[in-house]
């Protein structure tokens, strides 16, 4: 269980690459909500863009720019995009989390040449990342920027959220979601849901509804509040 601290963190810093490892849309989904329920501001990267020879990544992952993420895509071979992410660190604390493997120490060397962090690569047998950083850790890069670090991790599980508070995490929701005949709705198969609707008319897309379905049956039952 990753849980988010965050005090002092002006923003999560969400990688994730087009492969090695695989991209999973699902990974991002459960990040932004444990962003959202922080308070933090999400910022998505999508590392290694050079490998998105048929901008098939681009296409899908624009469903997060649509509804008001700054997403940004970049590539450690081509350095493309590398200069705006700085600039979108700048003068804030930022913590970068994603899956081992991503790409989040190359960047942040590339950005910061003084760092010297670690870097590893891709396993050929599991198509996972190895683990390089081992402990979270905060470097100040500039003055009035500082940078943590994190270990890689192969899955996330948003803390502390109620069945019948997560949708409110998921800000292509909230449109719909005082339309709903109960206020307790999980839109999950109850009447008149507006949330559901949405999806069925193309308002919500259906691989967000999709993540949002197997978050809820996957939160705790028994969390005590």
């Amino acid at each position: 269980m990753e849980q988010i601290v965050a005090s002092n963190i002006d923003n999560l810093i969400i990688v994730s690459s087009v492969n090695e490892p695989i991209f999973n849309h699902k990974t991002i989904d459960r990040f932004l909500v444990a962003a959202e329920s922080s308070s933090i501001n999400p910022i998505i990267v999508i590392n290694k863009i050079d490998l998105d020879v048929d901008n098939s990544i681009k296409k899908f992952v624009s469903i997060y720019s649509d509804i008001g993420y700054n997403t940004i895509y970049t590539s450690c071979i081509t350095k493309e995009n590398l200069v705006q992410l700085k600039e979108t660190m700048n003068g804030s604390v930022s913590i970068l989390w994603g899956q081992s493997g991503v790409g989040k120490s190359t960047i942040l060397n590339l950005l910061y040449p003084d760092l010297n962090l670690d870097t590893g690569e891709v396993s050929s047998s599991t198509s996972k990342g190895k683990h390089t950083t081992v402990t979270v850790s905060m470097h100040k890069v500039e003055k009035n920027t500082f940078i943590l670090d994190t270990p890689g991790i192969r899955e996330i599980d948003p803390y502390g959220i109620k069945k019948e508070d997560l949708s409110h995490f998921f800000i292509d929701f909230i449109p719909y979601i005082n339309n709903c005949r109960y206020n307790t709705c999980t839109h999950n198969h109850e009447p008149d849901c507006a949330v559901e609707e949405a999806v069925k008319k193309g308002f919500i897309s259906e691989f967000r509804y999709e993540s949002y379905l197997r978050l809820l049956y996957t939160i705790e039952e028994d969390i005590i509040f």
